[in-house]
Order: C-alpha cells, then sequence, then structure tokens
C-alpha cells in the first residue's frame, strides 16, 4: 500500500509540473486519470508526444518505478547520461518535459536515500538541485535537502604576542634567530611595500563592479554564430546590451527571463561590430563541454552588488584593460564542490544567499 501511494504522489506531482510547464490546463488531467493510469499512459495524456528521445527517458521512469531493489544501478546510468551536460535533453539549460518525468521519480526514492549514499551519484546530485530550484513542482513536492558545506571564512586574527615567560624561555640562540628573522623582514618591507600593495590591489575582487542582472531579451549575433546578444536590466531603468559566446550551449530562449551575474564596470567595445557593455560570468567544465550562466539566488535583487566577506572596498568606474586586471583576478573564481560560486574560496553574496551554478569544481570566468 505505501509503494502505491508513493507511486500515485509521484504522478500528481509530475502531472502537476508537467501542466505548469507546458501551459496545460490541469482541470484536464482527472484525479481518476493520474490513480488508474501508469507513469507513461499519463505523460501521453498530457504531453502527447512519441519523440523517442523523450520516450526513451518516459520509460526509463516507468522502469525505475516498477524495480524495487535495482533503482541504484538506474541511478548509476543516469549518472554517467548527466556527467556531460546539464539537462537531459537539449544542449542547453532549459529543462525539457523529460527532466521534469525523470525527476519526479527519481525524487520519491532519493528523499529515501541517506547523503553518503547519494554523494556516489555527484551528477544526479547536482542535476536534481537544479531542477527542482528552476522547475515548479507544486506545493505537494518534497524538496529535497541535498547536505551543503557552510563557508567558514579563516580567521582574521592577528598572531598572539609572546608573553613575557615565553620569551624568557627561549635561548640566546632562539632569540639571535628571532632578530635577525625581523631584521630581515623589515629590510624587505622597506624594500618593496608599493609593489606589494600593486599586487594585493589588481587582485582584489572588490575592484569588479559585480551585479545581479535579469535578461529581458536575447537574440543571436547578426554576423557570428558563436555568439548571442542580450538586453539585461539591472534595475532603475538601467539596461545593458552584452554580447556572449554562448551559442553553442544555449537559445535565445534558455535565457530570456533568466536571472544572471554579471561585472558591469568592464570598458564598453564592439565585438563583431555590436556594441557591449558588460560581462556575464559563466561556469564551465574544464573541457569545456558545459558551459551555464551562475545562477543568483531566487529572491536576489535585480541591480543589486555581489557581495565577498573581507573584501568591502570600492569598485573601480571603470576597469583599465591595459593593467590586465581581469586576468590576474578570474583564475581565482571557481565553483566548489557544491556547485556555489567563489573567488578564492569566498562565496559570491547576495541578500538572499550564494550565487551557485549545475557544475561543480568549474572555472567560471
Amino acid at each position: 500500500m505505501a509503494a502505491a501511494a508513493d507511486l500515485t504522489g509521484t504522478k500528481r506531482v509530475m502531472a502537476c509540473a508537467l501542466c505548469k510547464h507546458l501551459n496545460v490546463d490541469p482541470s484536464t488531467v482527472s484525479n481518476t486519470t493520474i490513480e488508474q493510469s501508469d507513469i507513461a499512459s499519463l505523460f501521453s495524456h498530457i504531453v502527447k508526444s512519441s519523440q523517442d528521445e523523450v520516450m526513451k527517458w518516459v520509460k526509463f521512469s516507468s522502469d525505475f518505478a516498477g524495480s524495487d531493489g535495482k533503482q541504484h544501478a538506474l541511478l548509476d546510468n543516469l549518472n554517467q547520461d548527466l556527467s556531460q551536460k546539464s539537462v537531459l535533453l537539449g544542449d542547453g539549460l532549459k529543462p525539457s518535459v523529460a527532466d521534469i518525468v525523470v525527476f519526479a521519480t527519481v525524487q520519491a526514492f532519493v528523499t529515501r536515500v541517506s547523503d553518503s549514499e547519494l554523494q556516489k551519484f555527484p551528477h544526479v546530485w547536482r542535476w536534481m538541485d537544479y531542477i527542482q530550484n528552476i522547475v515548479d513542482f507544486g506545493t505537494t513536492s518534497q524538496k529535497i535537502n541535498l547536505a551543503k558545506s557552510v563557508f567558514d571564512p579563516p580567521s582574521t586574527k592577528a598572531p598572539e604576542k609572546e608573553t613575557t615567560a615565553a620569551k624568557d624561555n627561549k635561548t640566546s640562540g632562539e632569540k639571535k634567530k628571532d632578530k635577525s628573522a625581523g631584521k630581515t623582514a623589515e629590510k624587505a618591507s622597506e624594500k618593496a611595500p608599493e609593489k606589494t600593495a600593486d599586487k594585493d590591489s589588481e587582485c582584489n575582487i572588490s575592484i569588479l563592479n559585480i551585479q545581479v542582472g535579469l535578461i529581458r531579451k536575447a537574440w543571436k549575433h547578426p554576423s557570428a554564430d558563436s555568439l548571442l546578444v542580450e538586453e539585461i536590466d539591472l534595475g532603475d531603468g538601467n539596461v545593458r546590451q552584452v554580447v556572449i559566446g554562448l551559442a553553442k550551449y544555449c537559445s535565445p530562449d534558455d535565457l530570456t527571463n533568466r536571472h544572471v551575474v554579471l561585472i558591469t564596470n568592464v570598458k564598453p567595445g564592439k565585438l563583431r561590430d555590436v556594441m557591449s557593455a558588460g560581462l556575464v560570468l559563466c561556469a564551465s567544465t574544464e573541457d569545456h563541454t558545459a558551459v551555464e550562466p551562475l545562477i543568483p539566488p531566487g529572491g536576489a535583487k535585480i541591480g543589486e552588488r555581489i557581495s565577498f566577506a573581507g573584501f568591502d572596498g570600492k569598485p573601480e568606474d571603470v576597469l583599465n584593460p591595459k593593467k590586465k586586471q581581469l586576468d590576474k583576478i578570474t583564475p581565482h573564481l571557481r565553483t566548489d564542490e557544491n556547485g556555489i560560486a567563489t573567488f578564492k574560496g569566498i562565496p559570491f553574496t547576495t541578500s538572499a544567499g550564494p550565487c551557485r551554478s549545475s557544475i561543480r569544481n568549474g572555472n567560471v570566468k
């Protein structure tokens, strides 16, 4: 009886999400239809699709729901399939009906699996976290609370001074070494204090003005197949046109109405004769088989500046391309094992929490 109830709940969540995704009137799917149909029949009732790639995943969902004891093997297959992409179908970031059906089916099982067991399927873990935060599964769906590491910034307290007793207990040889080391350090600091300060400022994330934006429109670049052009809203009537090299990974529809993270104080310039006034930050795998814009958390305000704990400086009005400041900072931008975007391990933080990506341990630029 419990298994039957779980399956009915799965089908209810699936039907709700599919109707919202496809703008189908939910009243056309009765409770009787949900209860009496298997997954494949219910899917066909709502979607009316017979595409081979889609139906392959519907069959996967049916097998998963009806294969007690074999779910781990099926999860392993799913994990391998997701190792090189963000969503099940398509080359971009937009979830498909296949993602919705498989998520609804796998979710019921994953809620009963321990965190340590789920860690064996990192790509499923990453995909589920992305899907549940971008697709509306309704109020009856139980959100999966995936264990994520909490950033604990290193202490900035100055080292404690030695006590008088500790100093007295040192041998004369140790005292001489301390004096010698102190003199060497003083000389070094006297020689190049300005150079050290310059180096720190050039690699200081606070010189960047990184903000949350909303893509209002996106279209193909008129003369470059690899580029897309976006109109990004930064709030208060501030709209930027930005050119981005994502055509291989996303369609304009994937990006429209999507929140992004972008650097707004780069020097404006033309890319293949189209003006660009910003840099959208994206995460990518090492081999660049997957690339996607960073995702601000739900509730982040359009136009708000991204902050980094311990870096409170004022951003430069416009970065100087000759100083190659971005080249010195971007090597320190990465996503961690949980997909959180970081600078030297410090999260990209908004008023609603950290920015992230479905790509874990990836580069950010």
